[in-house]
């Protein structure tokens, strides 16, 4: 380095100084009513997201159509409820369904992995049959 140039170090952060201060342990979780950790449960976040929009469009589109601000807090509430379970049961399926799937197809690599090679591959079957026709 040239004469007259100073470099300035910036202070090194440990994980540990930061989970002692309580900056790393804020951003790892979030509970929700002190109940349902978001991060950690699946369909959680985006249930509850799709759930607020759900209230506000149905508090929102009832006030606009009738004036009544507390039957449109009702509505909200309701939209609020409604929208979330629905998002949540159709989430749940789904991932349900995918863990599912992916059982199947680890199960199928494994006895792939398991019977290769053997006279019990399918493969090898196919390939028997097929020359044994021609």
């Amino acid at each position: 380095m040239a004469s007259g140039q100073s470099v300035e170090r910036q202070p090194e952060i440990s994980d540990s100084s930061l989970s002692e201060s309580g900056l790393l342990e804020s951003t790892e979780s979030f509970k929700l009513l002190g109940i349902l950790d978001v991060k950690k449960v699946p369909c959680a976040r985006e249930s509850v997201l799709y759930g607020a929009a759900g209230s506000v469009v149905a508090g929102l589109g009832h006030f606009l159509a009738t004036s009544k601000v507390r039957r449109s807090c009702d509505f909200g509430v309701g939209g609020f409820l409604l929208t979330t379970l629905g998002c949540w049961l159709y989430c749940r399926y789904n991932h349900a369904k995918l863990r599912l799937q992916q059982k199947m197809i680890r199960k199928g690599m494994k006895n792939k992995i398991l019977y290769e090679g053997t006279s019990l591959d399918p493969d090898r079957r196919q390939k028997d049959d097929n020359q044994g026709n021609n």
